[in-house]
């Protein structure tokens, strides 16, 4: 990413932010008994788990490697899934149950399943029961990670995914010889919107699955269904605002709250803290604390997509631009341009925004306006406020410090500021065929 200079900051005050609240009141209050000795405990929380049990052993080697403990499950999980399957139908089994195995095996950097696991290991989550249901709903988000990044690639025309053909794009080129490329173009299409809603069954069952102590499990598949719904909202604020031109600062921070704000930060932390038992207090701050992280993430995102390194971001810089995507950056720029009654900027804007002919020199002028506007150095200053008010939250939560370490760590590797060396390792991809420098391996915003 190019370093912001002085010069390039605004003189006049950034927009003030928009509060987004997370609908965590929506969730049950936990019921309280009784220890004997009259201190209030609630059930499954550390206090009735006892000292570090028998199963310790295994809970260390998943702390080493917390990618392929969680991708060693998916194998299990998945070769049950392909079997069953095959008794459904031989032809689906080969053509759509088993490339989004292979989508969901392949690649990725886990992050999402990293923060659930490590949620849970800072609130006190030791006893097998606990590490085994972190990493079942860590897999079962790697599930719904592909459902989102399968569809992603249909509505905005990707052709690629990892450095390999995008599924649509795959299943179409399969059948291009035999129906002609049009119907191959819109069967691989359908083929991938089934491929997400399978992905997507086969997430939720992993969650059914997976045995929690009774009050658990209310607040797990509450947290679940939420994420869902609000993963799904956010996608439609995203693709409404491409069609529409939409132009508000507080819908563009909406959007971002809920396509990754929620879904790739606070909700697996709140998930973690649940499947652990934490009380009401712990499980609130630590989503106070993913909220702030998961908008900063978004936000460098963002900034990414038109400044950042192929090489490094994996994925070629200017899609949001080309795709029109009214972003914060994207926002902020046009109204600084407006109030300062700045035509030539607003010019390159309508210009370049939208324009799938976007080249190298035009996303060079759009660069030139967001510098210029002072909508980069707004942008990088929410974010670091973001995350400074993230940690705030984090570090007033009563945590084991076993755990709340490499979770820090993960949260600010999150927003792109993770000291090196820190937790960046914890962030290291699943190597496979699929991982080549190419389209975000971990999608815009997803």
């Amino acid at each position: 990413m190019r370093p912001t200079h002085a010069k390039d900051r605004p003189a006049a005050a950034p927009p003030r932010p928009v509060a987004v609240a997370a609908p965590l009141a929506s969730l049950p209050r936990r019921p309280v008994a009784d220890d004997g000795a009259g201190h209030g405990v609630t059930e499954g929380s550390p206090a009735q788990h006892g000292p570090l049990p028998v199963g310790a052993a295994e809970v260390r080697r998943t702390d080493a490697d917390v990618p392929g403990a969680v991708g060693r499950l998916l194998d299990h999980v998945l070769a049950d899934r392909l079997r069953r399957a095959r008794l459904a139908d031989q032809l689906f089994a080969e053509e759509l149950a088993e490339r989004v195995t292979r989508f969901t095996l392949e690649g990725g950097k886990r992050r999402r399943a990293q923060l659930v696991w490590w949620a849970s290991r800072a609130c006190a989550g030791r006893d097998p029961a606990s590490a085994a249901a972190a990493l079942r709903i860590g897999g079962a988000l790697e599930l719904l990670q592909t459902c989102a990044l399968v569809h992603d690639d249909v509505m905005d025309r990707a052709a690629l995914r990892r450095g390999r053909p995008a599924l649509h794009t795959d299943v179409a080129d399969r059948y291009t010889g035999r129906v002609g490329p049009e119907r191959a173009e819109r069967f691989g299409q359908s083929a991938a919107v089934l491929a997400g809603d399978l992905a997507l069954a086969w997430a939720d069952d992993l969650v059914a699955e997976t045995p929690l102590a009774p009050w658990t499990s209310v607040v797990v598949r509450r947290l679940w269904s939420d994420m869902r719904t609000e993963m799904v909202a956010g996608q439609y604020l995203d693709v409404q605002g491409q069609v529409t031109g939409a132009r508000s600062l507080p819908r563009a921070l909406r959007a971002a709250c809920l396509k990754s704000a929620l879904y790739s930060v606070e909700r697996p932390l709140a998930l973690g803290a649940a499947v652990a038992g934490a009380d009401d207090v712990t499980l609130h701050r630590l989503c106070d604390a993913g909220r702030c992280v998961g908008m900063a993430f978004q936000l460098r995102d963002d900034l990414d997509d038109v400044f950042g390194d192929a090489r490094e971001t994996g994925k070629a810089c200017g899609g949001d631009i080309r795709e029109g995507k009214p972003t914060y950056l994207v926002t902020v720029a046009r109204a600084r341009a407006e109030a300062a009654d700045d035509g030539a900027a607003l010019a390159v804007l309508e210009r370049w925004l939208g324009a799938a002919e976007l080249t190298e020199r035009g996303l060079d002028e759009v660069r030139d306006v967001l510098i210029a506007t002072g909508a980069r150095a707004t942008v990088e200053t929410k974010i670091d406020r973001l995350v400074a008010q993230g940690l705030r939250h984090f570090d007033g939560a009563r945590l084991d410090p076993e755990g709340a370490g490499p979770l820090r760590g993960l949260l600010l590797a999150a927003a792109g500021t993770a000291p090196a060396g820190d937790a960046a390792v914890r962030l290291r991809p699943v190597h496979g065929p699929h991982d080549a420098r190419s389209r975000g391996t971990e999608g815009a915003g997803r």
